[in-house]
């Protein structure tokens, strides 16, 4: 059976924002946007280490890098994240609200097991290579926004339309067919609301905040026609509010190797074994003070969490064009992604004894709320290919410089079903797939940083653009910028570094979907991440 889960419509200007089918084009874009991650030494870079070599951020990037590595190593590195959202309705005379979503996390734990022959081996030229396995946190979904405002009639396109036309209710209005009706009513008869074919449809409706006209069942003839939902009475400005809350990751398990050859060419390959879990939990509101409705305000609450696993390999190479200047590349296959999304949505009303639009004599007076079904649904995604570029500058002993440039095809991801789970089915998800090239372009990612050395210390600096994956131009910035900076110590065989990294990226949404009548969200994010690594060599 098809167990898709449909929530409130989405226009699709977001970048993981607002709501949707809960697999669609925004769920590739989440699990393929991913950012770079690693011990605090990459992270104090900008993530720019494609040619660097030698650093253990090489084993998600670059795995050629491994080669350079001439001792020993294990690390752990423990950070912290805090992220604040700032939303409001676009157009809308209340002020933005800023809310804040901190998390710990783990950014990386790894062992490095280098081996390399001595100097006076001639006997071949592969002169040492190294093993790594580890941990690495590639995408963090914590973050946090909440607006407030007030819809008021506005003419649109020379037609006045009413603060009742704007409201999400509207958007339930509308002819499905008779069948679709029946199936309406019996949900709210037996009290068990299914998300997984009629949407939230059902749950409005038994929450009393819509009706099912002029269905007549055996004794008449039945029109389709005379067939149709209506919603409750509002009158006069709608007070709209919204809080949304996300958390998880993604991170990789990941094994490679690197080897050196003659100390000029450099190879890698490396195989990833991803691990993800997302939650974005909602509570949608709308509130009216006029004394003629009995409906005074009602809150819609829902939960989508999601858990996967899936696969992907790299290869790379990096060549030392001379002692000082180095060139780097890799390239990633799609990661095969298996997904299990659990879905909840409650409706919470609240009506007052006094009003006069038409009320059933069942209209629950007070506060009262309604809980549709669990609903678990099981597909699968695959990601883009991504490719690297990079090269590095050494300055001697002092430090260097380095720049990466990466290709993400954002609308090459593709949503596959997955009928060998128990809660998967055979849905081709063709339109959805068009969805994803349709919203979706390539992009070029750049990075760049720099590490200056003195003594025992180190000091670093690094800025990584990651671009705007839409194809529409909705003079909204959506691209992600991040601000690197980091410290670090060599001391013997004990190393220390410290690295902060502050992004910043803005979203634009609707949260329902009423043809363009709808309010459009612009959510501003930033986060700053601060994570420490220590480790040692051996």
């Amino acid at each position: 059976m098809k167990k898709r889960i449909l929530w409130l419509s989405l226009a699709l200007v977001a970048g993981q924002a607002g709501h949707a089918f809960a697999q669609g084009a925004s769920d590739a874009l989440r699990y393929s946007r991913l950012q770079f991650g690693g011990p605090a030494r990459t992270q104090g870079i900008g993530g720019a280490n494609v040619a660097l070599g030698a650093d253990f951020g090489n084993l998600t990037s670059n795995p050629a890098g491994l080669g350079l590595f001439q001792k020993s190593e294990l690390h752990i590195t423990p950070g912290l994240g805090l992220g604040t959202g700032s939303a409001r309705i676009e157009g809308n005379s209340a002020a933005a609200v800023s809310e804040d979503k901190n998390s710990f996390h783990i950014a990386s734990a790894g062992l490095v097991l280098a081996s390399r022959r001595p100097d006076e081996d001639q006997s071949t030229n592969w002169r040492g290579g190294a093993f790594a396995l580890g941990f690495s946190r590639l995408a963090d979904f914590n973050i946090a926004s909440r607006y407030e405002g007030t819809l008021n009639a506005r003419t649109i396109g020379g037609v006045n339309y009413s603060a009742d036309d704007l409201s999400y209710l509207a958007s339930l209005r509308g002819t499905a067919g008779l069948d679709y009706y029946r199936n309406i009513r019996a949900q709210g008869k037996s009290g068990d609301y299914n998300t997984v074919d009629y949407g939230l449809d059902g749950l409005a409706y038994g929450a009393y905040l819509s009706n099912v006209d002029r269905i007549r069942i055996p004794g008449g003839t039945i029109n389709d026609s005379t067939t149709n939902i209506t919603t409750r009475t509002r009158r006069g400005p709608i007070g709209q509010s919204e809080f949304i809350t996300r958390k998880g990751s993604v991170s990789q398990f990941d094994l490679g190797y690197g080897a050196s050859y003659r100390d000029r060419l450099y190879l890698g390959l490396g195989i990833g074994i991803v691990s993800s879990n997302y939650t974005v939990t909602r509570d949608f509101s709308e509130t009216e003070t006029d004394p003629t409705t009995h409906l005074s305000n009602y809150t819609l609450h829902d939960v989508q969490k999601t858990t996967g696993t899936g696969i992907n390999a790299r290869i790379g190479a990096i060549y030392r064009a001379t002692d000082a200047f180095r060139i780097g590349a890799s390239i990633q296959t799609p990661t095969y992604i298996r997904l299990n999304d659990t879905y909840n949505a409650s409706i919470t009303t609240t009506f007052s004894a006094q009003g006069n639009d038409a009320v059933p004599a069942s209209l629950p007076i007070g506060t009262s709320s309604v809980d549709a079904l669990p609903n678990d649904y099981a597909y699968a995604l695959t990601t883009p290919f991504r490719a690297n570029a990079g090269a590095v500058f050494t300055l001697g002993k002092h430090g260097f410089v380095s720049g990466d440039v990466e290709y993400v095809g954002y609308g090459q991801a593709r949503l596959h079903s997955n009928p060998d789970d128990a809660n998967g089915d055979n849905y081709p998800f063709t339109s959805q797939n068009r969805d994803i090239q349709s919203l979706y372009k390539n992009t070029v990612n750049m990075r760049v940083g720099a590490e200056g050395r003195f003594d025992v210390f180190r000091v670093r600096l690094g800025y990584a653009y990651y671009g705007d994956p839409y194809q529409a131009d909705t003079n909204a910035e959506r691209a992600q910028n991040f601000y690197t900076a980091g410290l670090g110590l060599r001391q013997n065989n004990f190393f220390l570094d410290v690295a902060s990294v502050y992004t910043t990226f803005n979203q634009t949404y609707t949260p329902y979907d009423l043809g363009g009548l709808e309010p459009l969200i612009k959510v501003d994010n930033s986060r700053f991440t601060t994570s420490i690594t220590a480790g040692v060599t051996f």
